[in-house]
């Protein structure tokens, strides 16, 4: 496996990117418990340092774990950590997405965690053998104009999109990792087959392409220049804490198991040739504990991954929302979605 075809299979805008630039909470209780090794903790972060740098900065404050952090693109570290090998410096690697996370696991990068600790986070948000966790999930929506469509008129499917009262009034953004994650967990649910017609009939629905950006999507769906966009639900909340709450733009969740109604998460795993084991775990546990949930939500208006956080948006609750049954680790074979992609002309 080439840098090359792992790099297309992580998408282009990710590419761009990366080179570019009540009771104890069991976690908080063995982070507590943790000593220092005295050595620097190294962090491999997909995520962007302005949204995850203070987190770090607090988890340093709290557990006295000093962390040497490279940030870059999601793509491009785990294509540097499989290049390393057993000589990675990395001890964690902390991704954007659920397909970074399962292609290092599948290619053995990943040491297994204890189930005490990842027992906290909602099962369908972890590596069912326990070699990555979840930090923080994202829903796919349907976003609309509020002055065009009330919610009852939208279609309750993506496969739906495809039909002629739709038409050119659709945008997505096929360039962008969620997107392309999307995509693969509808070849994953439907077949690929499937996958190529609905690409195809979008296409031919002459569906607006705003390349990488999500943003741009919910802002020309306020601005009135498409009715409904395929984004991930947070961009509405950060779009309007800009715009304003009288943005008129709202979220549209689709049928329980629609491949339109994935929950995708960011996570992170513990590198197997990493040699400070016991801080990584602890960076881990911080993550998923409740100071780490509540930042995350009162940051970005992702969903936590573990009870018992509230957000400080008005999300509808995620055990509402109908994510389809699908293993996240399945979603590791993005350059089969980037090479269906460009083939249909959608890249």
């Amino acid at each position: 496996m080439n840098r090359r075809s792992i790099l297309q299979g992580f998408g282009a805008s990710v590419v761009a990117a990366a080179f570019a630039a009540g009771s104890r909470n069991p976690v908080r209780a063995q982070e507590e418990a943790a000593t220092p090794t005295g050595e620097r903790l190294t962090i491999y972060s997909g995520r962007n340092e302005n949204l995850v740098g203070p987190l770090i900065e607090r988890f340093t404050a709290e557990t006295g774990i000093e962390a040497d952090v490279r940030f870059a693109g999601t793509a491009e570290l785990a294509v540097t950590i499989l290049e390393e090998g057993d000589a990675s410096p990395a001890d964690v690697f902390f991704g954007q997405d659920a397909g970074a996370l399962g292609l290092l696991a599948e290619e053995g990068r990943f040491a297994a965690m204890p189930e005490d600790v990842l027992g906290v986070v909602d099962a369908r948000f972890r590596s069912p053998a326990a070699l990555w966790v979840g930090t923080s999930a994202r829903a796919r929506v349907v976003v609309y104009n509020t002055e065009t469509y009330t919610d009852a008129d939208l279609p309750t499917t993506v496969e739906a999109l495809v039909e002629p009262e739709w038409s050119g009034q659709v945008g997505w953004a096929p360039e962008n990792a969620s997107f392309q994650a999307f995509v693969t967990a509808f070849r994953v649910l439907r077949g690929d087959d499937a996958a190529r017609v609905w690409l195809e009939g979008m296409l031919a629905n002459d569906v607006v392409s705003f390349g990488s950006s999500n943003t741009d999507i919910v802002l020309a769906v306020g601005n009135g220049e498409i009715p409904l966009g395929l984004v991930n639900h947070y961009y509405l909340y950060a779009v309007k804490a800009e715009e304003g709450d009288d943005f008129p733009i709202a979220n549209h969740y689709l049928e329980a198991g629609d491949p339109g109604a994935l929950i995708n998460v960011a996570g992170a795993g513990i590198l197997a040739s990493g040699t400070h084991q016991e801080d990584a775990l602890a960076f881990v546990q911080y993550l998923i504990s409740d100071e780490g949930q509540t930042y995350f939500t009162e940051s970005t208006s992702e969903y936590p991954v573990v009870d018992g956080v509230a957000s400080p948006v008005d999300l509808p609750p995620i055990t509402e929302v109908g994510s389809p049954e699908i293993d996240l680790s399945d979603l590791a074979d993005l350059q089969g979605t980037v090479e269906l992609l460009t083939e249909v002309g959608a890249l």
